[in-house]
């Protein structure tokens, strides 16, 4: 048998004809317009309720005369009130006073302590200066013995001086501090 080549004919393909022939044209497309029709929320009317009204009581004073025994009793209340507030009104004022007087004296007073403390670390910081000068002049290790053993009590009997001294000052700028406080509370102790 004798073979034939049949070959299903094709649909020829179609061209696009445009007016100028472009490498990539990409196709327009317009987006159908649809109206969204407007949406309206029902109208409800409101229930109508009356709201209670309250009226506010009315206090009337009663109109009547206050016996003169009750309002010389009000006046005498209100002087000794007067009175009072003026007396505690000085007392808040020697007070403050007081504590001004306290603040600037305990102020002072600690800072002379202070300046006594370094005056002291300023002399035992001279004299172990001084000890390492002589130790590095001496000639052999009894005589470094000898002056540190010197050092040693010279500056045992000058710490205790100067704690002495430093007490001292110490209770004088507490008692000069206190005194102000002694003297304001005993006056408004006589005084009430």
């Amino acid at each position: 048998m004798a073979e034939t080549n049949i070959t299903p004919k094709s649909k020829p393909k179609p061209v696009a004809v445009t007016a100028t022939p472009t490498a990539f044209e990409t196709p327009k497309f317009e987006m159908p317009k649809f109206e969204i029709p407007k949406f309206e929320m029902p109208k409800f009317d409101m229930p109508k309720f009356d709201m209670p009204k309250f009226d506010m009581p009315k206090f009337d004073m009663p109109k009547m005369e206050v016996p003169p025994a009750f309002r010389e009793l009000a006046e005498k209340g209100i002087a000794q009130a007067k009175g009072n507030y003026e007396k505690l009104k000085s007392t808040a004022e020697q007070t403050t006073d007081m504590l001004e007087e306290t603040y600037t004296t305990a102020t002072s007073g600690c800072s002379s302590y202070g300046l006594k403390l370094i005056e002291t670390a300023r002399a035992n910081s001279n004299a172990a200066f001084d000890l390492v000068g002589e130790l590095l002049g001496a000639k052999s290790y009894s005589e470094a013995v000898e002056k540190t053993t010197a050092y040693m009590r010279s500056q045992f009997e000058t710490l205790t001086a100067q704690a002495k001294e430093l007490g001292e000052h110490a209770q004088k700028v507490a008692t000069d501090t206190a005194e102000p406080i002694k003297e304001t509370f005993s006056t408004l102790g006589k005084a009430a």
